[in-house]
């Protein structure tokens, strides 16, 4: 067993990519609390989709450097965060009808932009589907700094943004700007999902998103200990998900998920059967 768990560790590339699996995931998990309570996975998927033209473009102009990618990602998932909150407050139309037209015209954009430079798409599929075991120094200490950024941002703002998140008729009552609240919330979403992007990839962001929380959501509805808990199972999923694929030869972003998935599935089990028994005592 000690052989087991200390043999990917000899690898310098398993130490680096356990190191990002586990901040990405617990940043991932701190901020999707936030979309859980509101009800944003939706909008998640998109801008976690919607990325992609800005992520294209920035691997072709840096030739495939991920800070290149990473400031072209990151204002692609900014514009189009605040994009659709504007569509949504300038029109009629309601706020899922912007996300959906949104998502559709920007991935389709970026599916095209891969499409016309025909041998980067397999390099490209990486920043779909993840390859967190191809993180270099360089990028981790980007991810570090970033998820720093987005951790400490939401230790200010912790009281606003759980009284938006509960209650956004006392936010109002009490002058909270919400509107400021709400746009920050989104540039927070776009700055966790551009730093996830090489550890489960676009296609597969959504999921570190949601599922952690929402595992601790059924655990607890204290938005404090719903957080550390999202957080906690995270980060054990990033380095479970990790080994699983250096012990059985599959994709590392896929197998985060999964794990993360398991966790989520055997959480609601066993709740549902504990519920079960106690109606029957």
């Amino acid at each position: 067993m000690l052989d087991f768990l200390l043999e990917p560790l000899t690898y310098p590339f398993m130490l680096r990519g356990l190191a990002a699996a586990v901040v990405v995931g617990v940043v991932a998990a701190l901020v999707g609390t936030y979309v859980v309570l509101r009800g944003m996975a939706f909008f998640g998927d998109t801008l976690a989709h919607a990325i992609l033209p800005g992520v294209a473009v920035g691997y072709l102009v840096g030739g495939g450097s991920q800070s290149v990618i990473f400031w072209w990602g990151l204002a692609t998932a900014v514009l189009t965060s605040l994009g659709i909150g504007a569509i949504t407050r300038g029109t009629k139309l309601k706020e899922d009808t912007a996300i959906g037209i949104t998502f559709a015209g920007m991935f389709a954009l970026g599916v095209a932009i891969i499409s016309l430079q025909r041998s980067y798409a397999v390099d490209l599929a990486h920043l779909l589907f993840g390859n967190v075991l191809g993180v270099s120094p360089r990028d981790l200490w980007l991810t570090g700094v970033t998820a720093g950024v987005v951790v400490l941002t939401i230790a200010a703002f912790f009281k606003e943004f759980m009284v938006i998140a509960f209650d956004p008729v006392l936010a109002i009552t009490l002058r909270i700007p919400a509107r400021f609240l709400e746009n920050l919330l989104l540039v927070l979403i776009a700055l966790t999902i551009v730093v996830s992007l090489q550890t489960v990839g676009i296609a597969l962001m959504v999921a570190m998103l949601v599922t952690p929380p929402a595992t601790a959501y059924l655990l607890t509805r204290r938005l404090g200990a719903m957080m550390a808990l999202a957080a906690g199972i995270a980060a054990l999923a990033g380095v479970v998900g990790l080994y699983a694929s250096f012990y059985v030869n599959v994709a590392s972003g896929p197998a985060i998920v999964l794990v993360s998935t398991l966790f989520f599935l055997i959480v609601w089990l066993v709740q549902s059967l504990r519920s079960r028994f106690l109606q029957g005592v």
